[in-house]
């Protein structure tokens, strides 16, 4: 990606692993900065992956793609309006006979045919030569009855808990049985930038109607749109009656094991089973039975005034938050309400079909910064949900729920289903390398067996009943399990991780796939340092890994592991791509969010790119001869990051958040013009790409 641009390293001062410091106080409460909540002693995956440089397969006799030639004539939109309006180019004879051209020179895995675009800086979504785009929805778009157009100058609580959120992030695009050309998508809205929503915010002195706004920007949004039928083309459909807003003062139920407990227990609800709003959804899932799963993840950032050692573990603050939301509710406020930050942290059940229901917190599911929340069924129906937990040096989960999913619309149904969560045993996952240490020397030197992979276990938690909950963690209750269960991961020697992002199961292969971001403090200070197992000091670009459960069964306790890719400029020694030769890879930094195409491909969006480009979406060969073929499909506008991949036979749908968060940036003085141009606020998006011709996608 950004081999046609010099290589920029993270610049004196600024946060690490490619954010801004903006983009770090909003998002994640400078967790970067933070120390370490894990002191844990358990072995860190650093040393388990073993000289993750793998040149297994390296003289594999395959076609390769030139990346630098590709994508010169790669389209991008966004500094002028209409905003987000495909290429004018894109449908023309000229431009499908320059886009039939390129993919026959650029052949690729079946789905990857596309010239990849190349690595920029453009204020703009760019796509690849022959395809279309276009802005589905903004932020502040009305979605609900009675909602106003957005006016940014004029912004009010009231109006915000009915039009589309802010920081789009997991994206859903579910079927509208008996509404031809639409579907359902659902979108979460992770957090708030109140210095690009607020002209004048004054961060040290926010106003009750500016943290109440953005109190209703946070959230879900569910909103029908509408295809085009000639061309990808999504338009949303304004109050249509399944249109709905979830926000930070919603009401939800908190069910399974930790429902009632004394532990999530406050003033306001001392039956510890309501619990109001849902704060820094990320990534999420679909479900087989038609809901959506939403991981609750850098959540601690919101409270303040912390102090016990639990909280530390969670990177809950000692002083004031950075929004300091404390001061206009107490429940923030965690030496007033000490139990209030016990009820964030888990995943959320939605179910969109039903504008009346209320939604759900999943506590079998573990507490901690989930990324994911994606779910396969096991031979017999039971649902097993993976989860990472968005923190260096943490871990990465399963829940394996007992109850059987019914088929079937009828209210019962439904409801046994809403209930699979709640019963079953949660685990934590712990790495083994199979090569002797000192056969790595750190240098991606192929060890003598000539792989670099190895085997591992799920480590059983704690498992939820109909009739109670059993620990598997000693010294540990079951509530305490379910409650801080990143200390039960500590006590059962779970592996650490570097930012374990998205994990998702290949629908094609069944093999799981973890995204782990990065992680710049590897070798700082007392942290784990790059030895005989570990190929980089400060792990900058990240990594992916592959997993093959046995007997491809979700349900089993253990699994194989190998290096799929490590990621970064393939120019540098210390990057790999499943053994694909790397002159015919687009660099990518940062993989966060996955997806899979119909074909079984890997899609990852990236986060905090250290290369020197803007952000993207990269598609990626699994199996066959071009396994470890990587071409990026778009890049973002500045300052944004790529959210929310949708994959589907002729259409992609990403979410385009916090365009123009570049430090120093505001609505007075924006780094970004997307999507609207000069003038207008900056405004994170939801954008579907699709083919000129009305083909499918990367065929």
């Amino acid at each position: 990606m950004r081999k046609l641009l010099p290589l920029i390293g993270t610049p004196s001062g600024s946060h690490p692993g490619g954010r801004s410091a903006m983009t770090c106080r909003f998002r994640c409460g400078d967790a970067c900065f933070h120390e370490v909540p894990n002191t844990s002693s358990n072995e860190y995956v650093g040393d388990v992956i073993a000289g993750a440089l793998s040149r297994r397969s390296m003289m594999r006799a395959a076609a390769v793609v030139t990346v630098g030639a590709a994508g010169a004539g790669a389209v991008g939109v966004g500094q002028a309006p209409p905003a987000g309006a495909a290429p004018a180019t894109a449908g023309t004879p000229a431009a499908d006979a320059a886009a039939t051209a390129a993919r026959r020179k650029h052949k690729g895995a079946r789905g990857l045919r596309f010239a990849p675009v190349a690595p920029n800086t453009t204020d703009a979504v760019t796509v690849p030569d022959g395809y279309g785009q276009n802005v589905v929805i903004r932020w502040g778009e009305p979605i609900l009855r009675g909602a106003p157009a957005f006016d940014p100058e004029k912004q009010t609580a009231k109006a915000q808990a009915g039009q589309f959120g802010y920081n789009c992030d997991f994206l859903a695009l579910l079927p509208l049985p008996g509404e031809r050309g639409r579907q359902l998508l659902v979108a979460n809205h992770e957090y708030t930038d109140e210095i690009l929503m607020f002209r004048g915010y004054d961060a040290a002195n926010p106003t009750r109607e500016q943290v109440e706004v953005a109190w209703a920007a946070h959230g879900l949004s569910a909103v029908v749109v509408e295809g085009d039928r000639k061309t990808g083309k999504l338009t949303a459909v304004s109050r249509h009656q399944l249109n709905r807003r979830v926000t930070a003062t919603t009401e939800f139920r908190l069910t399974g094991p930790v429902a009632g407990s004394k532990l999530v227990r406050t003033s306001a609800d001392p039956t510890g089973t309501k619990v109001f709003g849902t704060l820094n959804n990320c990534s999420g899932g679909v479900t087989p039975w038609g809901t959506t799963l939403h991981g609750e993840e850098n959540f601690n950032q919101y409270f303040a005034n912390a102090s016990r050692d639990t909280d530390k573990r969670y990177g809950v603050g000692t002083g004031a938050s950075e929004r300091k939301w404390e001061r206009f509710d107490k429940r923030f406020d965690v030496a007033r309400e000490p139990n209030e930050v016990h009820r964030f942290g888990y995943v959320v059940e939605f179910d969109p079909y039903d504008p009346e229901s209320t939604p759900r917190k999943h506590t079998a599911l573990g507490r901690f910064k989930h990324e994911a929340a994606t779910v396969r069924l096991t031979q017999d129906g039971r649902p097993v949900v993976y989860s990472g937990d968005d923190e260096r040096f943490d871990y990465f989960y399963k829940f394996v729920g007992s109850k059987r999913m019914r088929h079937g619309s009828s209210r019962a149904v439904r409801e046994h289903n809403l209930s699979l969560l709640d019963e079953g045993t949660l685990y934590v996952a712990k790495l083994t390398g199979d090569s002797p240490a000192l056969e790595i020397d750190g240098t991606g030197k192929l060890p003598k067996d000539g792989e670099f992979d190895g085997s591992g276990q799920w480590i059983p938690l704690a498992t939820a009943t109909a009739k109670g909950a059993v620990s598997h963690v000693d010294g540990m209750t079951a509530e305490e399990v379910f409650v801080f269960t990143r200390l039960a991961g500590d006590k059962v020697g779970a592996t650490k991780m570097d930012r374990p992002e998205d994990i998702e199961p290949n629908p094609v292969t069944g093999k799981v796939y973890v995204a782990l971001t990065n992680n710049t403090n590897r070798g700082v200070g007392s942290n784990a340092k790059a030895d005989e197992a570990n190929p980089r000091h400060a792990n900058k670009h990240g990594h992916v890994l592959e997993l093959t459960e046995r007997w491809n069964r979700p349900e089993s306790t253990k699994f194989a592991w190998s290096l799929f890719l490590v990621a970064g400029d393939p120019d540098d020694p210390a990057t790999y791509f499943a053994g694909f030769p790397k002159d015919g890879v687009s660099p990518i930094s940062c993989p966060d969010n996955v997806a899979f195409d119909p074909y079984g491909n890997l899609w990852m969006s990236t986060d905090g790119a250290q290369l020197g480009s803007h952000d993207g979406l990269f598609g990626v060969a699994t199996r066959g001869e071009r396994r470890g073929e990587l071409k990026q499909f778009l890049t973002v506008p500045k300052g944004a990051e790529t959210c929310g991949p949708i994959i589907q036979d002729r259409r992609v749908l990403v979410a385009v958040q916090h365009p123009g968060e570049i430090d120093g940036a505001s609505v007075e003085k924006p780094a970004s013009t997307w999507p609207d141009g000069p003038g207008k606020h900056v405004r994170p998006a939801v954008v579907a790409v699709w083919r000129a011709d009305g083909s499918d996608i990367g065929v």
